[in-house]
């Protein structure tokens, strides 16, 4: 018994913006700061590999002060509405009715909400009363990846079951306008927000690539690495400039053991489905592996198009993948990271 991920599907917030557009509220925020310090800020926004981003609040609305309870009221307001449409967009593409849904998972870190996102799809897609529910709330960008573990965990114990993976995002509900730190003004260069659905069977006639094996590892001494502070102003980023080294750092211990269990080496693998967390960091990838003739074409253009929407993005990259229609019997490596330190790894078989 396999599982399989039959559909993915995105749904994209009602404002987008180009980069260019949202460098002069970016000047205008600066007023007051050193000319000097003024040109980094916009240097990092010009050269974050960002070309534009989506939000669920107006450029206005991001640059005016406004208290964590009004963020956090529109990032409740506009995630679950995006949590409703992405389903349901999932649920038409894929031919499933609401009802045949039998395991829920929402993810998200970037708001807080209590009942969690899936109540609220529970109610209004009317899915059944017995369904089984996980909200996921304190995983960041690595969350996409921990959630369809999670599902498959699920589907491996329950044959002939449906399960989907909801994450929804928005990063911009966190700016401080009142922090000029550079993990602040770096966060605010490279996020935006989104939604997407992944859909995942356990049923015999079940279509798509098959899940062959998931695993997360945990990076030792390093809780402080990445995550967000609760202050008044609302959920602070942290984000130490060493991650990508980190990474760098674990990347042997992170891939080979986990591939060589399943009988394969990186040099086998067809796809690399890869969180793009920054620019940095998808140069650390690409001079690791770049080498072995591996390309990450998609997880760039994905971070171009759409910003790195946290636990969102690496869903829009296997997205781009589930579209592309690889040949049967190729393989694919996702890979995501987020606090904790953590990594999470799915090796999927078309």
């Amino acid at each position: 018994m396999s599982v399989k991920i039959t559909t993915v599907t995105k749904q994209l917030p009602q404002y987008m913006r180009e980069t260019k557009e949202i460098l002069p509220f970016v000047s205008q925020w600066l007023t007051g700061q050193e000319e000097r310090f003024k040109r980094k800020v916009l240097k990092i926004f010009e050269n974050a590999a960002v070309d534009k981003r989506y939000g669920i609040m107006s450029i206005e609305e991001v640059f005016t002060a406004t208290s964590f309870e009004e963020k956090n009221n529109i990032y409740i307001r506009e995630v679950k509405k995006l949590g409703h449409e992405v389903v349901k967009k999932a649920l038409d593409k894929a031919g499933w009715s609401p009802e045949s849904l039998d395991f829920i998972i929402t993810v998200s870190c970037t708001g807080i909400m209590i009942p969690s996102l899936d109540a609220y799809i529970i109610n209004e897609l009317h899915l059944r009363q017995d369904i089984v529910r996980l909200p996921v709330t304190e995983m960041g960008c690595a969350a996409g990846v921990s959630g369809i573990i999670y599902a498959r965990n699920f589907l491996k114990a329950n044959p002939g079951k449906r399960a989907a993976v909801i994450a929804v995002e928005s990063p911009t509900a966190t700016f401080q306008l009142d922090d000029f730190s550079m993990v602040n003004i770096v966060s605010a260069a490279i996020f935006g927000d989104g939604a997407a659905c992944v859909l995942l069977s356990s049923e015999e006639d079940a279509k798509g690539p098959s899940i062959i094996a998931d695993e997360m590892y945990h990076f030792y001494d390093a809780t402080t690495m990445m995550g967000f502070k609760l202050t008044n102003g609302g959920l602070q980023m942290v984000l130490d400039k060493e991650v990508p080294g980190k990474i760098a750092h674990h990347f042997p211990d992170i891939i080979h053991p986990f591939l060589k269990k399943y009988g394969k080496t990186i040099e086998e693998i067809d796809h690399l489905i890869f969180h793009p967390g920054g620019k940095k960091i998808v140069q650390t990838v690409e001079d690791l592996f770049g080498d072995l003739g591996k390309n990450i074409d998609n997880t760039k253009t994905v971070l171009r198009d759409y910003g790195n929407m946290s636990s969102v993005t690496i869903l829009y990259v296997l997205e781009q993948f589930l579209n592309q229609k690889p040949t049967k019997g190729e393989t694919g490596l996702m890979l995501s990271f987020g606090p904790g330190f953590s990594a999470q790894r799915i090796l999927l078989e078309w």
